[in-house]
C-alpha cells in the first residue's frame, strides 16, 4: 500500500491525477490538499506518507519557498514536483532545493507511474529531454534556500507584501494583524535572513522566484 498527498490548487487536475494513481497503484491511499496550510496539516496527520506530489504554485506556497520549506521540515519525504512549466531554470531550482522528481503536467500515464516508482526505489527522475542539462546550484544558493526557507509562512507572507511594496499598515490590514505584529515578523525576517533592512531581504527572496513568464502564465489560468 502507497499512500500519496496531491497538492494541487486545481480540483479537476488533482481528480484526473487520482484515476491516474489508482489504475496504477491499485492499495493506493490518496489524500488531496489544495493549499500550503492544508498540505503542512496533512503531512502532520500522516507522517507515514510515502510521496509528496506538489504544485509549485500552490496557494501560500509562494514558489521555490513551499519546496524548499517542506523540505527542511520533512527531510526524509520524497517530494515529486507536478509542475506546468517546463523552464530548465524552474526544473534545475526545484531538482537543487531537494526535489526527487520533475514531472511535467504534460507527462504521459506511463511517465508519471515511471517516475513514482523511481522515486518510491530512492532514485531521481526527469524527463529525458530535461537529463545532463540541468544547472547546478552553488553553495550560496543552496544557503539561501536554507534562509528562506526558516521562515514561517506568515513571514513569508509578510516578505511578498514587502517586495510588492506594501507598507506595514497595509500588511497589517491584509493579513489581519496589528502593525506591532507586522514589525515583529520583520524584525525575525531580518535576523533569519541576516540581512539588516527590507530591500536587501526583498533582494534575497526575489532568487527563490520562478520564471516571471510562469506567474504570468499562471496568473491567467486563474
Amino acid at each position: 500500500m502507497t499512500k500519496f498527498i496531491i497538492a494541487d490548487d486545481h480540483p479537476l487536475f488533482r481528480e484526473a491525477l487520482v484515476g491516474r494513481l489508482k489504475k496504477s497503484f491499485h492499495q493506493a491511499v490518496i489524500i488531496e490538499s489544495g493549499n500550503f496550510e492544508e498540505t503542512l496539516e496533512a503531512l502532520g496527520n500522516h507522517s507515514d506518507t510515502d510521496i509528496l506530489l506538489l504544485d509549485l504554485n500552490m496557494p501560500g506556497s509562494y514558489e521555490l519557498y513551499g519546496l524548499a520549506s517542506l523540505r527542511q521540515q520533512f527531510p526524509s519525504l520524497p517530494i515529486a514536483i507536478v509542475s506546468a512549466t517546463e523552464e530548465l531554470e524552474v526544473v534545475s531550482k526545484a531538482m537543487g532545493y531537494g526535489a526527487a522528481a520533475f514531472i511535467p503536467k504534460s507527462a504521459t500515464s506511463e511517465q508519471l507511474t515511471t517516475a513514482i516508482n523511481a522515486v518510491l526505489e530512492g532514485d531521481q527522475w526527469l524527463p529525458d529531454s530535461f537529463r545532463n542539462r540541468l544547472r547546478r546550484l552553488d553553495a550560496e544558493e543552496l544557503e539561501l534556500a536554507n534562509r528562506v526557507a526558516s521562515l514561517t509562512p506568515q513571514q513569508y507572507k509578510v516578505l511578498c507584501h514587502v517586495a510588492e511594496g506594501w507598507l506595514n499598515k497595509q500588511i497589517a490590514y491584509e493579513l489581519g494583524i496589528t502593525e506591532a505584529t507586522v514589525k515583529a515578523h520583520m524584525t525575525n525576517i531580518f535576523r533569519r535572513l541576516n540581512v539588516t533592512n527590507r530591500t536587501q531581504a526583498v533582494i534575497l527572496a526575489s532568487r527563490l522566484q520562478l520564471d516571471k513568464r510562469e506567474q504570468d502564465s499562471q496568473s491567467s489560468d486563474e
